[in-house]
């Protein structure tokens, strides 16, 4: 659970599956030894498809806070720069729910339309999800 960083970034593949971008800020408190307050910020990339991407690009904006479930996936290179194999670790989002009111008008949505989304969105995972050709970042 944590809050977007940022507007999801949403496009489409060339099959027409929709893909969501996201930045997700975690935050950690606890305690030291001495008893003095300790704060840690984890950022997380989320991948998310289908209508589930649609749903977030449509609903979220920069700063909400959400829950999301997925399973993390270990992406791979080589920096064309400077030769070194380079790693990212992400989240492939498989189900997510919104949190906090969702009465909240931000000033960008007609008040008409700043209803409060469904409380959570669950569809099936992709078998192996679309491949890299597909994904247009």
């Amino acid at each position: 659970m944590g809050n977007l960083t940022r507007d999801p970034e949403l496009r489409y593949t060339p099959k027409g599956t929709a893909v969501a971008k996201l930045g997700l800020a975690v935050n950690r408190s606890w305690r030291n030894a001495e008893g003095q307050q300790q704060d840690e910020t984890t950022f997380v990339d989320v991948d998310a498809f289908g209508k589930q991407a649609e749903t977030l690009g449509q609903y979220m904006q920069k700063g909400r806070p959400i829950l999301i479930e997925g399973r993390l996936k270990l992406d791979q290179w080589e920096d064309k720069n400077t030769g070194q194999n380079r790693s990212k670790l992400g989240v492939i989002l498989e189900k997510f729910s919104f949190v906090g009111g969702g009465g909240q008008n931000s000033g960008n949505t007609p008040p008409s339309q700043a209803t409060a989304p469904p409380p959570t969105s669950e569809v099936p995972p992709f078998e192996d999800g679309p491949s890299d050709d597909d994904v247009p970042f």
